[in-house]
């Protein structure tokens, strides 16, 4: 997370004393009255003391996304202004033709310029089980439906400045029926080697993350990674 000006609100500059920079110099830490340190303790520190807000601004309403300002008690004790856009969440899913092909998409993406290649996903409805979200937006997305699908792991996308997290699967038993796609989507359906798709994130042909590491998640379970 980042405040206002840009800095890093969390790390070792946050902590530094401020006689580095000819400022008052902290006392010494046998001074000061003990107290859990949040740098060792850390992430359990965080769960247990936490992040607070103080105060809440609603900036801007998207289509499905909200931009809030929020005053904020870091875990040192210390206050900070920060931007958090607020995301419902999402699931992924990489879906298996065989063992050895998967199925990927190319999907126009206006934020970065054009078409990349990614693995089916979507946000979750309001109270949607994020296995029912990857089996429907597979069968959106592609026209396939699963028979089975089974969950890799969760993930943050951007913490720094969002709370989005993916849920990634893996999709299996396919049955052919047909796309439905929004007015918007941009979708060619790119059937591949799985070995192939891994050499493109190796390569960096591959650059979007939540596809990336449903690759390599699902090529550790099936042992083509260690």
């Amino acid at each position: 997370i980042r405040d206002r000006r840009g800095r890093a609100a969390w790390g070792r500059r946050a902590l530094r004393a401020r006689g580095a920079r000819g400022g008052p110099t902290r006392p010494s830490h046998a001074a000061l009255p003990r107290r859990p340190s949040t740098r060792r303790l850390w992430p359990i520190a965080a769960a247990a003391i936490g992040s607070r807000p103080v105060s809440e601004r609603r900036v801007q309403r998207g289509v499905f996304l909200e931009m809030v300002t929020e005053e904020v008690t870091l875990p040192t004790g210390r206050t900070t202004t920060l931007d958090v856009i607020r995301h419902p969440g999402a699931s992924a899913v990489l879906p298996f033709l065989s063992d050895d092909e998967i199925l990927l998409i190319r999907q126009y993406r206006y934020a970065v310029g054009g078409p990349i290649y990614e693995v089916p996903a979507g946000k979750l409805d309001s109270g949607e089980d994020p296995a029912a979200c990857a089996l429907r937006e597979l069968e959106e997305e592609t026209g396939y439906r699963a028979a089975r699908c089974e969950p890799l792991a969760s993930i943050w996308t951007t913490p720094g400045f969002t709370d989005e997290r993916i849920h990634l699967f893996t999709a299996r038993d396919l049955v052919r029926t047909s796309q439905q796609l929004d007015h918007d989507e941009l979708i060619e359906i790119v059937p591949m080697p799985f070995d192939r798709a891994l050499a493109m994130v190796w390569r960096g042909e591959l650059g979007d993350a939540k596809s990336a590491l449903a690759l390599l998640h699902a090529a550790r379970r099936t042992g083509r990674i260690q």
